[in-house]
Order: C-alpha cells, then sequence, then structure tokens
C-alpha cells in the first residue's frame, strides 16, 4: 500500500505535497544567486522572512547582509542588536562552523541620498544642495523617495562585490509594487515638464535666461506662487539648477539597478498570508514580475493554522458540543445520560422496573403504606449518584466549548484551504512553501532560526488540493 493510497488516510487528515514546492536551502545554498528581494502587501511577515532567511545562509556558509525598510526596528530586536542604521553591523550568536556571516542594517533614507549628493557633487555644490529646503522636504519625505532609495542601496552593496548573499526587505508600502515603480517614477518626475522648465533659465544664462525666466515663467510662477508660495517656488528653481548635473546619473543608476532585478542570480519571494485581500496581491505581483521579465523563486504563505485533530470535522464537532448542552439528547454515555430520579424511571436497586404495570392487581390494600418506606429507600440509594452531578455537567459544557473551538479551527483552515487553492489554481507554476501561524512574535535569533527550519521543510500545513 502505497503512503498515498486513501485507505491508509482517514478522511481530512492526508496531507499531500503540492505540485510544486520551494527549496529554500537549495536557493540560499546556491553561490550564483546573489540577490533574494522578499516582497508582499504589508503586514504578511516580510522582515521576519528575510532576517530568518539571511540567518539560515550564514549558518550554511554565506557571508550575507539582511538589507530591512522596516522602520518598528524589529529586525534589529531579534537580532540582539540595539539599533540598525545605514551601515550593515554584524550580527553575534550566529553560529560561525560553517564560515558564514550575518550582517545587518537599516535604511536610512535621508543618509542615503545625503550620501548620493556628496559622492556626486563637488563640496561646494553638496553643501548648497544639502542646504536646500526642498531637498530637505524631498529627501525626507517625498513619494516614492524610500523605494527609491531602497534601490540605490541596493545596487551600492552589490557593486562592492564584499557579500556572497544580500536579502532585502521591501519597503512596508500600501502596494508592493512601489518597490518596482520607484525608478520609473524618480525618471518621469526628472524628465517632466516642470523640471524642464526650471532647468532652463540656468541652461540658457545671461540676459537670455532672465529673459525666458521672465516671459516663459511667467505664467507659472503666477500660479505656482499663490498656491505654494514664491519662497518654496525660489528653492525648487535653486534645487534644480545645482542638482542639474546629477539627474542623468539618478536615471543612469536605476535603469543599472533594475537590470540587477531582472538579471539571473537575482531571485524574488512573494510573501503572504492565506487571506484574500494578500493572495490577490500576490498574484498581482506574480503576473508583474513575469511581465517585467523579473525571476520568481515561489511564494511564502505565512502565518497557515493547522490542526492535529482535523479527523474530526466541524459538523461533526458541533454536534457533539450540542449533544453535551442538551440533556434530553440520548446519544450520551451509550443511552445512560437521561437515567435520573423522575417519577417512574427510578433506578430499583432490587431489579424491579419500579412502574405502576408493576404492580399485581392482587395486591393487598394494608400493602400501600409501605411505599412511602420503598420510595425512601430508593431515595436514599440514588442520592449518592447524584451528587456528582454538577461535576459532571460543569466538565460536559468545558467539552462542549473545547468542540466549539474546534469547529471554528476547522472552519478558519478550510477558508485557508480555498483561497490557497485558488492562487495555486491560477499560478501552478509557482512553487510554494508554507510557514505555520505561532502563537507569538519573533523576538530572537532562535526564534528566526525556527521560521527558517520551517521555511525549509516545504512541508503543507493546509492539505494539498484534492486531498
Amino acid at each position: 500500500m502505497s503512503p498515498d493510497d486513501p485507505a491508509r488516510h482517514p478522511e481530512g487528515a492526508r496531507r499531500l505535497t503540492p505540485a510544486r514546492v520551494l527549496d529554500v536551502d537549495a536557493l540560499l545554498e546556491d553561490p550564483h544567486n546573489r540577490i533574494v528581494v522578499c516582497c508582499g502587501s504589508g503586514g504578511v511577515g516580510k522582515t521576519t522572512t528575510a532576517a530568518a532567511l539571511g540567518l539560515r545562509a550564514a549558518e550554511r556558509g554565506r557571508k550575507v547582509v539582511v538589507l530591512t525598510i522596516d522602520p518598528a526596528r524589529r529586525l534589529a530586536q531579534s537580532m540582539g542588536i540595539d539599533s540598525l542604521d545605514n551601515t550593515p553591523r554584524r550580527v553575534k550568536g550566529v553560529d560561525d562552523a560553517a564560515g558564514g556571516e550575518l550582517h545587518a542594517m537599516m535604511l536610512d533614507m535621508k543618509r542615503t541620498f545625503d550620501e548620493i549628493v556628496e559622492s556626486h557633487a563637488d563640496p561646494e555644490r553638496a553643501a548648497a544642495i544639502l542646504g536646500n529646503p526642498f531637498y530637505q522636504s524631498l529627501s525626507a519625505g517625498f513619494a516614492g523617495t524610500q523605494e527609491y532609495m531602497a534601490m540605490e542601496k541596493l545596487g551600492q552593496l552589490r557593486a562592492k562585490d564584499e557579500w556572497d548573499l544580500i536579502v532585502v526587505d521591501t519597503p512596508p508600502s500600501r502596494s508592493a509594487l512601489d518597490f518596482l515603480d520607484a525608478p520609473k517614477r524618480l525618471g518621469s518626475f526628472l524628465d517632466g515638464k516642470l523640471i524642464r522648465v526650471l532647468l532652463a533659465p540656468a541652461k540658457v544664462g545671461g540676459r537670455a535666461g532672465m529673459k525666458f525666466l521672465n516671459v516663459g515663467m511667467s505664467m507659472m510662477t503666477g500660479v505656482l506662487g499663490k498656491v505654494l508660495g514664491g519662497q518654496f517656488l525660489k528653492d525648487v528653481q535653486t534645487f534644480v539648477a545645482a542638482m542639474d548635473s546629477m539627474f542623468g546619473g539618478f536615471r543612469t543608476r536605476a535603469d543599472a539597478t533594475y537590470k540587477l532585478l531582472q538579471a539571473s542570480g537575482t531571485a524574488f519571494l512573494v510573501v503572504a498570508a492565506p487571506e484574500r485581500d494578500a493572495l490577490r496581491e500576490a498574484a498581482y505581483f506574480v503576473e508583474r514580475l513575469a511581465a517585467e521579465d523579473m525571476p520568481l523563486a515561489g511564494l511564502v504563505l505565512n502565518r497557515v493554522h493547522g490542526s492535529g485533530a482535523d479527523r474530526l470535522s466541524a459538523e461533526r464537532a458541533l454536534a457533539a458540543a450540542e449533544n453535551l448542552e442538551d440533556p434530553r439528547i440520548v446519544d450520551q454515555d451509550g443511552g445512560k445520560a437521561g437515567v435520573r430520579t423522575s417519577p417512574g424511571n427510578s433506578p430499583d436497586p432490587h431489579g424491579s422496573s419500579g412502574s405502576a404495570d408493576s404492580v399485581p392487581d392482587d395486591a393487598a390494600p394494608d400493602t400501600a403504606p409501605e411505599a412511602p418506606d420503598t420510595s425512601s429507600e430508593i431515595s436514599s440509594e440514588v442520592t449518592p449518584a447524584e451528587a456528582p452531578d454538577a461535576p459532571e455537567r460543569s466538565v460536559d459544557a468545558l467539552a462542549a466549548g473545547l468542540l466549539r473551538l474546534h469547529a471554528e479551527r476547522m472552519h478558519l483552515l478550510a477558508r485557508e484551504q480555498r483561497t490557497r487553492d485558488r492562487f495555486t489554481a491560477r499560478h501552478p507554476e509557482v512553487a510554494v512553501t508554507e510557514v505555520a501561524a505561532l502563537p507569538g512574535d519573533v523576538h530572537d535569533l532562535a526564534g528566526l532560526r525556527d521560521i527558517g527550519a520551517r521555511l525549509a521543510t516545504g512541508r503543507p500545513e493546509l492539505p494539498a488540493p484534492g486531498a
């Protein structure tokens, strides 16, 4: 009999391996793979997944740096580091028997932007840019800046050729696609009409430039000056003039990093929870990666619920709970639950039925007074049996409550399975690994190590389709 023979598995208990299981260890150990990008919608566990992958790769012999963009600093806490900044810091407590190292860093968006300016402009121009009010606003919170700077930092780390593997935790954006769209958005901004108009006076120069500024900018200055203020518009002009020589470099580096993400040696992991919205976002991202010719390694289905008692269906659990909660249901304890002291059905210690029909028709009238004595005798013998009734009902109520909790868990499992199956039916080519939901958050290396082991086992928490 084969292991997958239905006769070996009670109904609902089968655990079949999905058609494609993500081999995480093979992904991490392959020296050709130099970048792993963890992406997905917010709140699905990207940061924890990235950290667990980095730790597992390091303990299997690779020199790894994990780049997180998570401002909650959970990565630093789980790795025993007081804080992370724009410089990789080595993580202590990693098993380095295989010769690996683990470093971690958290993107400082403004500092990364400052480093770009300082490295691509002479000191005088760099000082002018860094002190410009518009630049300070742009570098601190302009839409898309964080995603673009993450791309810049990834390009810097890869250019140093210092790391065997770079694991990237993408920004906690509303949409996971922001990470891919950032370079194009920046390019559109730099190539936009506003920037070209603002650049024109500086490029023309002299009186002609002033004439252009007075004529060509008059309408725009009139409108924007009222909306944004004249000083703000002046700050923008000054910033654009100072940054003019750097714009081409931004576009060039953005294009280079984009091509790096498309190259072999980069692997995308889509992280999702077994929820409708998260998997819908994951499906959209899978399709976008395919359209952009970017290499997808697979899907990490995180926080999946399971049960070791799934042979008991939700329907049977609810029926059993109702059985325990209603003493009138006879399906309890082999039919004995209804035997209690009540008229006409009290147990007779002498073996008689105790019913009126059992009294002989010719019974002497003077035997009637003995009936109270018999009733008293029966009552005294039944009383000890009745004493534990309240504790029994308390146990029954507890058991019924547990059965109802089990039924809720079975309904949750069924919902997660339907959601997962819809994704796999739509994208059967995507390899999947599942990670069980844990009772609490991960706070240390031991927790990350456990997550890494779960990622690598490839054991499905949910039944396979058709199971």
